[in-house]
C-alpha cells in the first residue's frame, strides 16, 4: 500500500512560462532561497476505463504521459499530488511513469526529474459496494451502472486514483487515510433528499453503510528540515452526473467539509481513520491542502459554500489567487460565446468543454505559519511555445512557493 524510493538527484533550475504577474517569477527558484518549498497539484487524466489500461499505455510511448511529465519538468515541484492516476496493487503504473517519463528529459520539458519518495494507496473508485446506490433496481450491472454502484464511481478498482511524489521524506508510520469513513458519521451530513417524495434518496440500510470519500482522503506527513508538514490530499466527486436529488453535489460538499472538520479545533471521536485512530489534526500542526476539489467558489455546479468555508477557514493562509494567461484567454473566449462567469477569467484551472466552460477547481492551500512567495497555474497562452505541452489534461497544474 505504500512505496518509498531511494534518494536521487538535486533540483534543477525552473523554466515555467506562465502568467504570474501578481505572484512573482516562477523561474526565480530554489537557487535564490534554498529553503523554499514548491508544492503543486495536477489532475493528469492518466486513467483508463479498462483495468491495466494505463500500464499498457505507459509501457508503450505515450504522448499523453510525455506531456504530463514535461509540465512537471518545467515547474519542478518539490511535492506534488497527481489526481486521476490509476492505482494498481503492484504500483507498476507509478514505476513506469517515474522511470520512463519523469526521469527522462521530455520534448518541451526540462531536465530529468526524480522523486526519492512517494505515497499511493487504494481508493474507493470502482470498488463494488454490493448495494444499489443509483436506485435502478439492481446492484452492479455493466458499464456505467456498475460504476454508479461502486463506493466511488469507477469502472474498475483504482480508476482515478492518486499519487503523491516528494523530494522530502514521508513519515510512513504516521500517514492517515480515510477511505472507509462512513458518510453518516459526519455531523450534520448532507443526506440527499428526493424532491419528488421529500424522503431520503438513500434507504436507511444503504445510508448507514455509504463511504464519504469518493476516492480517499490522505494525511501524508512530510519531514522537512523545518519540521513536519501534513499534505492533506483528496479528489472529491464532481457535483454532477446525478439527478434532482443532487447526491453528488451533496457528497462533494461533505468531502470538502471533512477537511474543514479535520483542521478545526475540538474533540472529534467520530473522525476515525482506516487504522481506527480518531480525532482531527493537532492545532499546532502545519498543513497544505491540495487536489482537484471539483468546486469553483462562484461558478458552475456545486454547493459553493463548502469551498468558500474552506478557503476562509482561520487556519488557511490568505494569499493571492494563482492565475494564468491561458486560463484568462480561454475563459474570455467562452464568455464571447455566451458562457459568462462571475469569477476572474485568469483564476480558472481547467477547460471543461462548451457546456461547462472554464472553472477554478484545483487548489494548493497552505496553512498559516508559512510565508507565501508566489504561485501560478501552468496554462500558457495559445501563442506561447509551452502551450504544446499544456494540453495533456483538461486540468492545469497549480503550484505555490512557500517558505516553511
Amino acid at each position: 500500500m505504500r512505496t518509498f524510493l531511494l534518494p536521487a538527484c538535486l533540483l534543477s533550475l525552473l523554466t515555467a512560462c506562465v502568467n504570474v504577474n501578481v505572484h512573482g517569477d516562477p523561474a526565480a527558484t530554489l537557487a535564490d532561497s534554498p529553503a523554499r518549498l514548491r508544492v503543486a497539484t495536477y489532475n493528469t487524466s492518466l486513467y483508463s476505463d479498462e483495468a491495466g489500461g494505463v500500464i499498457r499505455e505507459l509501457e508503450g510511448d505515450s504522448a499523453h504521459a510525455r506531456k504530463i511529465a514535461a509540465v512537471l519538468q518545467k515547474v519542478r515541484p518539490d511535492l506534488v499530488l497527481l489526481n486521476e492516476f490509476d492505482y494498481d496493487e503492484a504500483h507498476r503504473a507509478a514505476d513506469l511513469f517515474q522511470q520512463r517519463y519523469l526521469e527522462v528529459a521530455q520534448p518541451g520539458g526540462g531536465e530529468a526529474l526524480r522523486y526519492p519518495y512517494r505515497y499511493l494507496a487504494p481508493v474507493n473508485t470502482g470498488v463494488p459496494s454490493g448495494l444499489d446506490l443509483d436506485d435502478n433496481g439492481e446492484a452492479g450491472g455493466e458499464g456505467r451502472a456498475r460504476g454508479n454502484d461502486a463506493w466511488g464511481y469507477g469502472l474498475h478498482p483504482g480508476q482515478y486514483g492518486m499519487l503523491v511524489l516528494s523530494k522530502h521524506p514521508i513519515d510512513a508510520a504516521q500517514v492517515r487515510t480515510f477511505q472507509l469513513l462512513r458518510w453518516s458519521a459526519l455531523p450534520g451530513a448532507a443526506r440527499p433528499i428526493d424532491p419528488a417524495t421529500g424522503k431520503s434518496w438513500y434507504r436507511d440500510e444503504v445510508w448507514s453503510k455509504l463511504r464519504l470519500s469518493s476516492k480517499s482522503h490522505w494525511d501524508v506527513p512530510m519531514r522537512l528540515p523545518s519540521g513536519v508538514v501534513h499534505f492533506l490530499v483528496s479528489h472529491p466527486t464532481p457535483p454532477v452526473f446525478d439527478g434532482p436529488e443532487d447526491r453528488n453535489g451533496a457528497r462533494n460538499h461533505d468531502e470538502l467539509r471533512l477537511w474543514h472538520e479535520y483542521i478545526s479545533a475540538g474533540d472529534k471521536p467520530w473522525l476515525c481513520d482506516d487504522a481506527g485512530v480518531c480525532g482531527g489534526l493537532a492545532q499546532e500542526a502545519r498543513f497544505i491542502i491540495a487536489g482537484d476539489l471539483n468546486n469553483d467558489p462562484v461558478d458552475g455546479d456545486g454547493r459553493h459554500e463548502a469551498i468558500l468555508e474552506l478557503l476562509e477557514h482561520p487556519r488557511v493562509m490568505r494569499h493571492a489567487t494563482p492565475q494564468s494567461r491561458g486560463g484568462a484567454e480561454t475563459a474570455e473566449a467562452y464568455a464571447a460565446k455566451g458562457i459568462a462567469r462571475r469569477g476572474a477569467p485568469g483564476h480558472v484551472t481547467g477547460d471543461f468543454g462548451p457546456k461547462a466552460g472554464a472553472m477554478r477547481l484545483d487548489y494548493v492551500l497552505p496553512s498559516t505559519g508559512f510565508a507565501y512567495e508566489g504561485g501560478g497555474v501552468f496554462w500558457p497562452a495559445k501563442a506561447e511555445a509551452d502551450a504544446a505541452i499544456a494540453d495533456g489534461s483538461d486540468h492545469h497544474l497549480v503550484w505555490a512557493d512557500l517558505l516553511p
